[in-house]
């Protein structure tokens, strides 16, 4: 299958989940990426944020032990990525497979932030009960998966002792070393530092002898353990440049959460709690939110101590996988900044290979995760233009309960909010609405996600609110929408993305399930509005009408931008509609259909849907003007509502 341009050409190959592979040669002009930041390693990023003065955060995880703990950490990782972490790091726990393809490990935890949430990621890697060709396959392995950053561990001994690894490694150098010898430069690798010296070191300059051969062998920068003093870290800083230390070197804050999980944490770090710190948490140690609010203004203390130095540029907070102490130290430090701009009109990925992407089809707007599972294996990524694609190489998705994939809400939740029980199409109908609407259903429920959207009304979609509202109510169920633009500035909070000083351009686009009757008449009355109007319908078995020119990618979202070509990172491209309605369809049964028992009324509604809507997507091409996609809605209903004398035929089928 081949694929011609007006110009530069580049092949395009993935291999499906068919089995079969299939090729995609593009034509596709490289754009210089739109946020050259993407293209950094870690350490260049933390050199030019240190160089312009602009101090940065990072975070700490470890992954959980359930697969509901594996979803609720990537949703905290969604919430806690929109403060603008420089990186965030999971540690490596021996006795959890963490090197597996288990959704609880720590590979895939790592993998999943740095796929599917955008974040780059370091994977913590322990020498503990390891042989030298395990860590070479776990390297590999997190190569492959676009991980780039490894912090190089000796790690805690199982027992009380630490016992020599045959054909393994016993010090976190050899681990550097390895690294360096077999991948080169491809990582970028951190190394602890101890700033009152490592428990098992002879002094306290032993071990600073230690860390500078680590960083001498090859460590590109340092992250320490825990302290409770300012000047601890302070003294530990000028004593490592003193001998050479050059790198960056991070303070890791541990924010007091808890009486228990600071008396746990000192105890694995054999560390002493300060005097001043336990006079005040003794008496107040069955009380966690006071516990909470003394250790928040505690860090907050020692990081603005820190930060005023002028020695210290970033600072690297143990979450222990909760968010509300950190984002408010962070918020209190001035360090939190929930940018509304976007780089782009959807959510990047992290990984190396896809970090010159800058266009994907809008159909996977509000599932982004989705489109980056299914488009994983490609080995290039459009840059600049979509190009005219054939036959895109989009992998089946099977598992909808994939862990990042699935919805955060639990079974429970969904039905509170999707209907207990549906007693007719109109019920459903009322669930789109109270999303649109934000208002609570008749059980008193407020509908915060539909199978499609995970998340509420995007702050775009809201300026369509009302006309969204009324065509829901009476069956044009929306899962895709966005206004038309014509040269707001990349600044704007609610429109913008890019980099500031540029322009952002959109046509009207509506995406929505609908019955076959509606069909009919919204065909009718489409021929009125062609060319101006460019229209896809499709059913689940495959029926397919569409005025796409030689199906032909169409441009929705573009923007200009100073010193650069035009942008056009969101295309309408007819064969990948064809892909994404297999997945827009089986949303209907797999999270929703399924909530239901076999043969339930309920169930039966939805399967009906499923069975006989058809998935429409609408574009208005006339973007310096009024959309006039809810004038084509309305006269669709006008025609419906008319005496049947004035209908004619043509009816859609299968």
């Amino acid at each position: 299958m081949v694929q011609r341009g007006d110009s530069c050409k580049s092949d395009f190959s993935g291999a499906s989940n068919s089995g079969g592979e299939s090729s995609k040669e593009s034509s596709r002009c490289s754009t210089p990426v739109l946020d050259a930041d993407r293209l950094d390693r870690l350490r260049d990023k933390m050199r030019k944020r240190t160089e312009s003065g602009d101090c940065w955060f990072s975070l700490e995880f470890f992954p959980p032990r359930t697969a509901i703990g594996a979803v609720n950490l990537i949703s905290r990782f969604d919430r806690m990525g929109t403060g603008g972490p420089l990186f965030i790091d999971i540690t490596w726990h021996p006795a959890g497979d963490p090197g597996s393809d288990k959704e609880t490990s720590s590979m895939m935890i790592a993998s999943t932030a740095v796929n599917y949430c955008g974040l780059d990621s370091i994977l913590h890697l322990t020498c503990c009960n390891q042989t030298k060709e395990n860590i070479t396959g776990y390297l590999a392995k997190a190569k492959h998966l676009g991980l780039k950053n490894i912090m190089a561990l000796r790690g805690d001994p199982v027992g009380a002792d630490w016992e020599e690894e045959e054909g393994g490694f016993n010090h976190a150098i050899d681990l550097v070393k390895h690294i360096r010898s077999e991948f080169e430069d491809y990582f970028d690798i951190c190394v602890a530092g101890y700033p009152t010296g490592h428990p098992e070191a002879e002094s306290y300059e032993e071990d600073l002898r230690h860390l500078k051969e680590k960083v001498d062998a090859g460590a590109d920068f340092v992250i320490t353990q825990l302290f409770f003093r300012a000047d601890t870290f302070l003294k530990f800083l000028d004593d490592c440049r003193a001998i050479g230390i050059t790198c960056p070197i991070l303070p890791g804050i541990f924010p007091i959460q808890g009486y228990q999980s600071l008396r746990q944490l000192v105890k694995l770090s054999k560390l002493e709690v300060p005097e001043e710190i336990t006079e005040v948490i003794e008496p107040i140690k069955d009380n966690d939110a006071a516990i909470r609010n003394y250790g928040i203004q505690q860090a907050v203390e020692m990081c603005r101590v820190l930060l005023d130095s002028g020695k210290v540029p970033g600072l690297h907070f143990y979450t222990l996988n909760r968010e509300v102490a950190t984002m408010e130290v962070l918020r209190q430090l001035g360090l939190w900044i929930e940018d509304p701009r976007r780089p782009l009109p959807w959510a990047v990925s992290a990984h190396p290979k896809r970090k010159v992407e800058d266009v994907r089809p809008i159909f996977w707007a509000s599932r982004p995760k989705s489109y980056i599972y299914r488009t994983q294996d490609w080995d290039e990524f459009p840059n600049g233009r979509w190009g005219n694609s054939s036959s895109p190489a989009f992998g089946e998705l099977n598992d909808y309960y994939l862990f990042y994939l699935k919805s955060k809400s639990s079974k429970d939740a969904l039905q509170q909010m999707w209907g207990e029980e549906l007693k007719n199409e109109e019920s459903v109908y009322e669930v789109f609405t109270c999303y649109i609407t934000a208002q609570e259903n008749q059980s008193g429920h407020k509908v915060k996600c539909l199978p499609w959207n995970d998340e509420p009304l995007a702050p775009e979609t809201n300026l369509l609110k009302d006309e969204l509202e009324k065509v829901n109510r009476r069956g044009v169920l929306t899962i895709n929408s966005q206004p038309n633009i014509n040269g707001k500035p990349s600044t704007d909070p609610v429109a913008g993305w890019g980099p500031a000083g540029g322009y952002v351009f959109q046509k009207a686009y509506l995406e929505f399930f609908t019955s076959s009757e509606n069909v009919t008449a919204l065909l009718k009355v489409l021929k009125k509005y062609e060319p101006r109007v460019n229209y896809h319908i499709v059913n689940v078995h495959g029926r397919n009408l569409t005025n796409a020119p030689d199906m032909q990618p169409n441009a929705v979202t573009w923007g200009i931008f100073p010193g650069r070509e035009i942008v056009q990172p969101t295309v309408v491209d007819p064969v990948s509609f064809m892909f994404w309605k297999d997945e827009a369809f089986a949303l209907w049964i797999e999270q929703w259909a399924n909530l239901y028992e076999e043969e339930s009324p309920s169930r039966m509604i939805i399967k009906y849907i499923h069975d006989n809507y058809f998935l429409v997507n609408l574009v208005d091409n006339d973007f310096p003007l009024e959309s006039c996609l809810w004038q084509v809605i309305d006269d669709m209903f006008e025609l419906l509502d008319a005496p049947p004398e004035t209908h004619h035929d043509g009816e859609v089928s299968e």
